[in-house]
């Protein structure tokens, strides 16, 4: 059923739940960018690590890696791939506390390679998820939600 958790085994051996989070950002779309890089809106290009079916479009969610171009911004950044994590989404997420939470927009943090951030500070609310997920974005974070 969508919005459920799903059973994990850790490396560790012990038993985690995570949750089930809609993919709703799909290939090609256009989200603002959050933080202070000089890139303003982005371009999704490629889901990494998406398991895909045939003929569907790839997706992305709260807490996913994607490459991203840069569409508006400095010209230092214009016309460049980077990678980039999903911070928020507009379409509602269910939490297993059985809360529904969505965003004003869609939104994501660019990173280098080794997954540090590029920029030094993030703009707006970030996802509970995503903070749990990438540790160094919840370090940055003015606000966890």
């Amino acid at each position: 059923m969508p919005g459920e958790k799903t059973r994990a085994v850790s490396a560790k051996g012990v038993e985690e739940y995570k949750p089930h989070i809609t993919k709703c950002i799909p290939v090609t779309a256009m989200i603002n960018c959050a933080d202070n890089t000089g890139a303003k809106k982005l371009k999704v290009v490629q889901v990494i690590r998406y398991k895909g079916r045939l003929k569907r479009v790839p997706s992305a969610a709260v807490g996913d890696e994607v490459v991203v171009v840069v569409r508006v911004g400095t010209p230092e950044v214009r016309k460049q791939l980077f990678h980039a994590i999903i911070v928020r989404q507009r379409y509602p997420m269910r939490r297993i506390s059985g809360e529904r939470i969505s965003f004003e927009d869609n939104a994501a943090v660019l990173i280098t390679p080794e997954g540090d951030l590029k920029g030094t500070e993030i703009r707006g609310p970030v996802a509970s998820e995503a903070a749990e997920k990438w540790p160094r974005i919840a370090n940055l974070a003015s606000m966890i939600v």
